[in-house]
C-alpha cells in the first residue's frame, strides 16, 4: 500500500517541519533578540512564548512522531527494508529530541512561564535562557535529520 506510506511520510514531514522551523528561527533570530533585552522583558516575552507554544505545538510534535512511526511500520509491512531503516532512524532522532526537550527545555519553559504570568523575574532568568538555548543546535539537528531521513525514505520506498 504505497499510498499509505506516502501519506504517512508526507504528514510526518509537514509536522516535523513546523518544529524544525521553530527551533531554527529561535536559534538564528530570536537568540540575538533575547540577548539584547533586559531580564524583565526576556522573562515576559520568552515565558509568554512558552505559555502559548507549550499549549499549541504538542499536537504538531505528537503528529510528527506518530506519523513517523506509522511510516516505519507501513514501510516494514508494504515497503522496502531501506525505507524502514530510514523511517526508524528518523523516529530515533525524534525520540532523542523529545528526551532533550523533556529533560532540559520543558522544565525551563515551566519556570519562565510561571514567572511571566506572575510578573516576577527569577534571579537566574538569563542563566535559564542560556541553558535553554544551549541545546538548540542539537534540537534543530535532530529535527532536520528526521526530515532528511523521511524524504529519502520516500524516494527509496
Amino acid at each position: 500500500m504505497s499510498i499509505a506510506i506516502i501519506a504517512a511520510a508526507i504528514g510526518a514531514i509537514a509536522a516535523i517541519a513546523v518544529i524544525f522551523g521553530t527551533d531554527v528561527v529561535t536559534a538564528v533570530v530570536l537568540r540575538a533578540v533575547y540577548a539584547e533585552v533586559d531580564e524583565r522583558t526576556l522573562v515576559q516575552v520568552v515565558g509568554r512564548g512558552h505559555y502559548y507554544g507549550d499549549r499549541r505545538l504538542p499536537i504538531v510534535g505528537i503528529a510528527g512522531v506518530v506519523l513517523t512511526a506509522a511510516t516505519a511500520a507501513l514501510s516494514a509491512f508494504w515497503g522496502s527494508a531501506a525505507a524502514t531503516v530510514l523511517a526508524v532512524a528518523a523516529l530515533a532522532a525524534l525520540l532523542a529530541w523529545l528526551v532533550l526537550f523533556g529533560r532540559i527545555s520543558k522544565p525551563i519553559n515551566t519556570t519562565l512561564t510561571a514567572a511571566a504570568l506572575a510578573g516576577t523575574v527569577p534571579g537566574d532568568a538569563r542563566a535559564l535562557q542560556d541553558r535553554w538555548e544551549s541545546i538548540l543546535p542539537a534540537r534543530a539537528t535532530l529535527q532536520g535529520l528526521a526530515l532528511v531521513l523521511l524524504c529519502v525514505a520516500l524516494v527509496v520506498r
